[in-house]
């Protein structure tokens, strides 16, 4: 009978090291000043980062790292003079963005910026559809932040069915993961519970549910043990 064994658990110093790696690797954030400290896992990230772009890379990154329990995110954004937009150069290229994403439907989002703070509204119907409005003007130089009050409106559709085919879905692309994954379903809303090895488990995940038709809101319960 074969024997598994566990991962050695990663001392917090042995993370820290491994996060400033990944930090200075990444060519995305490596010019990207911060502070970190880990407590029992926990990875405290703090800092100012020269866009939201690279604020979100920033704390991907650290996610990234084998051993990262839970990130705690205390960086703050302030463009530099050279990245600096007004707010109008900011709300004409949120709108070319979207117009441009050929699986959003740009003409049902409208934004709103105010001191470089962008502000999504409408209606889309899908979960992943929202997530990608708010990606996508996240990304975008002079980007302060990003309030996502769009709604999702999809088809009626009965929650047995919607949790069997998020069930099934899972099972298609990761079966063992799946099984360690509680989905339920009420009035739309798909709660996740359970445990995953990584982020990037956690991310693909969420998408898999957003896509389901039916979906309206995800409340991602998840917790991260790379130890499993």
């Amino acid at each position: 009978m074969p024997v598994t064994t566990q991962p050695a658990v990663k001392s917090d110093a042995r993370v820290r090291s491994d996060v400033l790696s990944e930090l200075a690797w990444d060519p995305f954030v490596r010019d990207v000043p911060a502070t970190v400290a880990v407590t029992q896992g926990v990875v405290t990230v703090s800092g100012q980062a020269p866009s939201m772009a690279k604020h979100l890379a920033l704390i991907d990154a650290v996610h990234r790292v084998q051993g990262v329990l839970d990130v705690v995110d205390e960086m703050t954004v302030a463009p530099s003079p050279a990245s600096a937009k007004t707010d109008e150069d900011i709300s004409h290229a949120v709108r070319e963005a979207l117009r441009w994403d050929a699986f959003l439907p740009d003409e049902r989002i409208a934004s709103t910026v105010s001191g470089g703070i962008v502000t999504l509204r409408g209606s889309v119907e899908t979960w992943s559809n929202r997530l990608d409005a708010e990606r996508v003007a996240s990304r975008l130089s002079g980007v302060r932040g990003v309030v996502n009050r769009i709604v999702v409106e999809p088809p009626a559709a009965d929650p047995g069915a919607i949790k069997l085919q998020i069930e099934r879905a899972l099972e298609r692309r990761a079966e063992r993961e799946a099984r360690r994954i509680v989905v339920s379903v009420s009035n739309g809303t798909v709660t996740l519970s359970g445990a995953v090895q990584s982020w990037a488990d956690r991310n693909a995940i969420e998408q898999t549910v957003g896509n389901s038709p039916g979906v309206r809101s995800v409340e991602d319960r998840l917790t991260v043990d790379p130890y499993l």
